[in-house]
């Protein structure tokens, strides 16, 4: 493929339950560490779970005036900061060429924190005693708006809502947006802030996450034959996304090559992966011959796995059905047993740390494993780093309404 049709990594930026940025963050996550602890949002004492994987130490006004913080929903807060550190990192005057960058920033729920204390206001105040930016402070796509309003961008300005796959498929399509010539450089990935009341009590109620309140640190246990539903997580990533060609010309370094991007729908059931794992696959599939590459390339995937009983079973079915034989020979780490399930950020999370595994060499480990699961039986890198030579790495997102994407990252 020519320069100028390839597309590269040349920044990132990433707030997570680990750290305040992408370097302190990859650095806790090799060394084992996790983000779970008891929530300090709000008091969960009476809660189902009482337990999250929160953004610790975050203050808005490091990367926002306080009257420009103040008009933004949390997710739209974190957003911002990984943005501005992802265009830092890469060196990146975006003013100087606005036009031609673009953003493309996912959310699955937007701003549920202004939307649970909108609906509190309305019920305790009246409605003449709402905020005249409730609608604004909710919506999903504010913050692509804010990142395009912040930091000046004028190209195209997307915002994928694709629940759990929403910010893989949001790092895809600006991906795809470059490749056709809209933009020369997209702001891509995704936010959630998802840890408050009614989020809490709304998933504890599905029975989809975790209620091992006496053990929080090793709650979310992806792959592991005792793990009982993920951890709730919030956070925000970004990476700059630019043409070789012109990320060559301005004498940008380059920490990986974005060559392939694949997606499908399963077309099956509101939150239950499609039971052959077909629909996951088709997505490996398609993001693998966007690449240019096949299993035999393929030296370590990250996985989506939650850590929930169905859906870590799926998704190695749907692994070994995309990969064949190969797929046991490929390490395949789930990094939520660190961060927990950011939802809508958990993709654009992965993908930073994607490509931080191709600069360190090195596969992140699936924390907490302690009992195998038959039907996880892929080489899952058990609670240590590895240090291993990599050349494509995959990241999978999938997401309730049977959303299924997938990323290639090659080494240059």
């Amino acid at each position: 493929m020519a320069a100028a049709e390839r597309v590269v990594v040349t920044g990132i930026g990433a707030l997570t339950p680990l750290g305040l940025d992408a370097a302190s963050s990859w650095e806790a996550l090799v060394a084992g560490k996790g983000g779970a602890g008891p929530v300090a949002a709000f008091d969960a004492s009476s809660f189902l779970t009482t337990f999250a994987c929160e953004v610790k130490g975050f203050d808005p006004e490091r990367f926002a005036e306080r009257r420009v913080a103040r008009r933004m929903d949390r997710f739209a807060q974190l957003a911002l900061g990984a943005a501005r550190m992802a265009v830092e990192d890469a060196g990146l005057d975006v003013a100087a060429e606005a036009d031609r960058v673009g953003v493309s920033l996912a959310s699955g729920i937007g701003g549920i924190r202004s939307f649970q204390e909108g609906y509190a206001t309305l019920l305790e105040r009246g409605p003449e005693r709402m905020n005249p930016l409730s609608i604004p402070l909710i919506l999903p796509n504010m913050g692509a708006g804010w990142l395009s309003i912040e930091l000046g961008a004028k190209g195209p300005a997307l915002a994928e809502c694709t629940a759990c796959a929403a910010s893989t498929m949001s790092v895809g399509v600006a991906l795809d947006t470059i490749r056709v010539g809209r933009a020369d450089v997209m702001l891509a990935g995704g936010a959630e802030a998802a840890i408050t009341e009614m989020a809490l009590g709304g998933f504890a109620a599905t029975r989809a996450i975790s209620r091992r309140n006496d053990d929080p640190e090793h709650a979310s246990r992806p792959f592991d034959a005792e793990r009982d539903g993920f951890v709730v997580g919030e956070g925000a990533a970004v990476l700059v996304l630019e043409r070789e060609d012109h990320a060559r010309a301005r004498g940008a370094r380059i920490l990986a090559e974005l060559a392939g991007y694949g997606a499908s729908a399963d077309a099956h059931h509101m939150t239950e992966p499609e039971p052959t794992g077909e629909g996951q696959a088709a997505a490996v599939r398609s993001a693998l011959a966007d690449a240019g590459a096949s299993a035999a390339d393929v030296d370590y995937i990250n996985a989506h796995a939650t850590s929930t009983p169905v859906g870590d079973a799926a998704e190695t079915t749907a692994i070994k059905r995309a990969l064949g034989d190969r797929a046991y020979e490929i390490p395949v780490s789930s990094t939520k047993g660190a961060t927990g399930h950011c939802f809508g950020a958990a993709g654009a999370i992965e993908a930073v740390f994607s490509v931080q595994a191709l600069v360190h060499q090195t596969v992140p480990p699936t924390i907490n494993y302690t009992v195998p699961d038959p039907a996880c039986d892929l080489d899952i890198v058990p609670n240590e780093a590895r240090k291993q030579e990599l050349g494509l790495v995959l990241s999978n997102g999938f997401g309730f309404g049977g959303h299924n994407a997938c990323l290639a990252f090659r080494r240059v």
